[in-house]
């Protein structure tokens, strides 16, 4: 029926939740976030209601566990809810309603460092129990942790019924476009036969139009480098003059053009340098144009 996993960083304030259901849209019901307060996940015969009213409890001081006693206390239908809380120093709570046992399918929660994972109606405990150490054991940024959770838990059995949508979610205090917001990751794949490779695939786009450049991936345009931007600028239409090895502001700001025309917005102005990431995802896109004419 749905797993999930809600997990923190701590190094960068990071909060975020990745969900897998047999269920459309599921990135609509169950992920609740808020930076610098905490992540939220409601699902079974989810309440999403516990989303908003969980965060409020949580941005009042309230810890995960006293949170959750709280939103139980006011919900009659409380034994067919399974939801779970994670505050950003990784304190979490989890439930799982006793109807959920009458489910076909295994139903419970296991929790971890800087983590919670929960599901219902799953191949048996070892799906959250693959969910938590996958997260506890991978580096790198918290999306790509939490993607890598919800792939385990999917080898590790996954849902009984199978899979149709997922989502991910994380905040980050400015961490959204620009640094203009706090929405770091907020990906919602509705209806597919593999979401979480869809949700992977998705993300990949997201952190090339979304995210800034890593300086470690950042080169000279030098003249190699200079003629096979000319290239692909050519191919695409956006350079008529020579391909060479030279480079000036003009050719440059037909750069930045083409660039922003295939959404590498936030990876334009980069003092001169070329982004080694952008040109393998043009590479991807149309090919490379090593040994071409020019």
């Amino acid at each position: 029926m749905t797993y999930s996993v809600l997990g923190c960083d701590a190094a960068d304030g990071a909060v975020g939740v990745a969900v897998q259901s047999k269920f459309p849209g599921v990135g609509s019901l169950v992920p609740h976030g808020e930076a610098d307060v905490g992540v939220v996940a409601t699902q079974a015969f989810g309440n999403p209601r516990h989303g908003s009213a969980g965060l409020a409890l949580l941005r009042s001081g309230a810890t995960p566990g006293q949170a959750l006693e709280v939103l139980l206390n006011d919900d009659e239908h409380r034994t067919k809810r399974q939801f779970a809380l994670l505050d950003p120093t990784g304190t979490g709570a989890a439930y799982t309603g006793d109807d959920l046992h009458t489910w076909a399918g295994w139903s419970g929660s296991a929790t971890g460092r800087a983590c919670v994972a929960l599901g219902n109606g799953l191949a048996g405990a070892g799906v959250v129990e693959a969910m938590v150490t996958t997260f506890e054991d991978t580096g790198g940024p918290l999306a790509e942790r939490l993607v890598a959770a919800l792939d385990a838990g999917e080898r590790a059995g996954g849902d009984i019924r199978g899979q149709q949508s997922a989502a991910l979610l994380v905040l980050r205090r400015d961490g959204g476009y620009g640094g203009l917001d706090d929405r770091h990751v907020v990906i919602s794949v509705y209806d597919h036969p593999r979401p979480i490779e869809e949700l992977s695939r998705c993300y990949a786009l997201h952190r090339l139009a979304w995210f800034p450049s890593d300086p470690a991936d950042l080169v000279p345009i030098g003249p190699e480098l200079a003629r096979e931007l000319k290239r692909l600028m050519v191919a695409r239409g956006f350079f008529d003059g020579a391909v060479d090895g030279s480079w000036d502001p003009a050719v440059q700001r037909r750069l930045d053009l083409f660039l922003g025309s295939e959404n590498y917005d936030n990876r334009i102005d980069n003092g001169g340098l070329f982004d080694l990431e952008v040109l393998a995802d043009l590479h991807l896109r149309y090919g490379s144009t090593a040994g071409s004419g020019g």
